[in-house]
């Protein structure tokens, strides 16, 4: 079968190895630019000063600005400065980042004010669980009987649809003045930034379930409780879950931006003081180690899911 067939599932060969270039793709292309000299090495890493006072072993200097100095040199016949191409130090190269994620967990930090990695990731994780199951606790609920009944749309929606598009940082100071420097008012950005859409998209989905289970519960008598618990609950549960695990990554968006309020703490606050002492190499293995969690659970989900509704096609 042709790789690209229109509605179509590929062998379950070729799903894989397109899978792994999905991922392989984007850290061969980091893995050239890090370690091919003629494909991006803005820079130069000085490893003989010479005859230059201000160059220092190790540093960072543009190529142009190195070149003229090499040129200055020759001309005088002074100790020619040497170098190898480099990268910018917030590039650091796939083993380099490879090394900080494993001493990150490992090695003590060497300022107070610094934490382990696996402390502010625990932090963070603390952060959109409680934002994210709030929103769920609140928002699903409003949004099956906002698809269920036009009494709850009319009721929720409209307002919602104005609020969706506040912004949830707008709301940062607000939260610190009501809730507290701690964990709270980053956990109410999470919610923020979670709960509108979600009462919209699970209404929406709620809306879809096949009118003809409905007409068929009413044929047979059902009442209005019954139709909301015995029809369309367990209706629209497959695709309640799946919207569930996708929300659950939107909220993952709005971790940043929430623990940058009230205390400095969580993943956020790792990443800007490896940056601010530039350690990109810390600060690019903390931004993958989100992507790792963020995935992780997101597969763990999509694992049970296809335990807890086997009908349903992948």
């Amino acid at each position: 079968m042709p790789l690209l067939s229109v509605n179509k599932r590929m062998e379950p060969s070729n799903r894989k190895l397109v899978t792994l270039a999905s991922f392989g793709l984007p850290i061969l292309l980091w893995t050239l630019i890090s370690y091919v000299p003629f494909l991006w090495h803005p820079q130069v890493k000085v490893t003989e000063p010479g005859s230059v006072s201000y160059f220092r072993e190790d540093m960072l200097v543009d190529k142009e600005l190195f070149y003229q100095e090499l040129d200055k040199a020759e001309q005088t016949n002074a100790a020619l400065p040497q170098g190898d191409p480099a990268n910018p130090v917030y590039l650091p190269a796939p083993h380099e980042v490879i090394t900080a994620f494993y001493t990150s967990f490992t090695t003590e930090p060497k300022r107070r004010s610094e934490n382990w990695l696996h402390e502010s990731l625990w932090s963070s994780i603390q952060v959109i669980f409680w934002g994210f199951v709030l929103s769920s606790i609140i928002g699903i609920p409003m949004g099956i009987l906002a698809g269920t009944y036009d009494f709850f749309s009319r009721l929720f929606e409209p307002f919602i649809e104005f609020f969706r598009y506040l912004p949830a940082p707008a709301f940062g100071a607000l939260a610190v003045a009501i809730l507290g420097i701690y964990q709270a008012p980053k956990i109410a950005i999470i919610f923020i930034g979670t709960f509108f859409q979600q009462v919209l998209v699970v209404a929406n989905t709620t809306r879809k379930l096949d009118p003809s289970l409905l007409e068929a519960a009413q044929t047979l008598g059902a009442k209005n409780k019954s139709m909301l618990f015995r029809v369309v609950l367990p209706g629209i549960l497959p695709d309640l879950y799946r919207d569930t695990r996708i929300l659950l990554g939107w909220a993952w968006t709005y971790l940043i931006v929430a623990e940058l309020i009230g205390t400095s703490s969580g993943i956020t606050w790792f990443i800007t003081q490896q940056a601010r002492y530039k350690n990109f190499d810390n600060v690019f293995a903390a931004i993958i180690i989100i992507g790792i969690m963020g995935l992780t659970i997101d597969l763990l989900l999509a694992w049970l899911g296809r335990r807890l509704f086997p009908w349903q096609k992948n």
